[in-house]
């Protein structure tokens, strides 16, 4: 099958078991790439992999740096060799369906240094440290209801690169029913953040701004049928209304600064200037969208919403 341009491959060698309340796995594919691999009926929900496919490529429209994905098929014959690789249950051991998973590059190997959590005296090193006000700006439009995840890949100079990973709590969850506080899709270490100035922002907004959402859309509706359900498209579209809207994006950036705080001298540090932007973010022209549009016109293109 081939999805997004990408065909799939099949998983070959159950490498171990990884954390995380879905359960993934490191697992080898024919395409001789490891990858962190999440089975459609995982403890979490039905929506994950939907989730982490658009939240993958809602990141990568973005311009973010996230992990190339590929859909994995699981035959029967693997998991029969492969019983480690089942789910662990309170009733006992769960095994993954038959069929397309989701697969996730793994972003390791023998010479490549990975952390997951840094000191806060490492995030100066951190080189696109400014994609996290950015990604967090994606993440409550997409209404995440977990923290930011990302993964820091260290090169030989002891620089580090953030890749942002686990988007299967996007799009109101893995279920589609949460509506939590903004405060929940922020990287648990608000010292990643650096001070901004509004000219950042300003940048942040032209990006959303250019995202092509009927191409998005599009790109949601060739999933795999069984990867779609109702609940994680309709929240899918109520996040590209968000981005199509001026008055949310504006004042979610205020709130977010404002949240978080700035000492940067080059912003605006004045509690009446945080309430109100100094300048337009967005670029003249944009117009918001009109409100419910895409969360009802989209919906409805959809078979499955019939």
């Amino acid at each position: 099958m081939t999805i997004f341009g990408n065909d799939s491959a099949s998983l070959l060698g159950f490498v171990r078991k990884l954390r995380g309340g879905s359960q993934p796995i490191l697992a080898q594919a024919s395409d001789g790439v490891d990858y962190v691999v999440k089975f459609a009926n995982n403890p979490q929900g039905q929506n994950l992999l939907f989730n982490e496919c658009m939240g993958s490529e809602l990141f990568r429209a973005c311009g973010l740096a996230v992990p190339k994905w590929k859909p994995l098929l699981v035959t029967d014959a693997f998991l029969d060799q492969n019983p480690g690789c089942w789910m662990e249950m309170p009733t006992g051991h769960l095994r993954p369906t038959q069929g397309l998973c989701y697969g996730s590059q793994f972003l390791g190997g023998a010479d490549t240094q990975l952390l997951e959590i840094l000191p806060g005296s490492s995030f100066g090193r951190v080189r696109n440290r400014n994609a996290f006000w950015f990604a967090w700006l994606i993440d409550i439009c997409a209404d995440h209801a977990d923290n930011r995840q990302a993964i820091f890949v260290e090169d030989a100079s002891r620089t580090l690169h953030a890749t942002f990973v686990d988007h299967g709590h996007m799009f109101g969850g893995s279920k589609g029913e949460q509506y939590k506080s903004f405060i929940a899709s922020r990287y648990l270490d608000k010292r990643i953040y650096p001070d901004v100035v509004w000219e950042q922002l300003r940048n942040f907004q032209a990006v959303v701004g250019a995202l092509d959402v009927d191409r998005l859309w599009q790109r949601a509706q060739q999933l795999p049928e069984e990867w779609t359900e109702l609940s994680a498209l309709r929240r899918f579209a109520e996040c590209l209304d968000r981005l199509e809207t001026l008055s949310f994006l504006e004042q979610t950036l205020v709130t977010m600064v404002g949240t978080i705080g700035n000492d940067n001298q080059q912003s605006c540090t004045d509690a009446t200037q945080w309430r109100k932007p100094p300048v337009p973010i967005l670029p003249s022209g944009v117009q918001p969208a009109d409100s419910g549009r895409l969360a009802t016109s989209r919906a409805v293109c959809f078979p499955a919403c019939a």
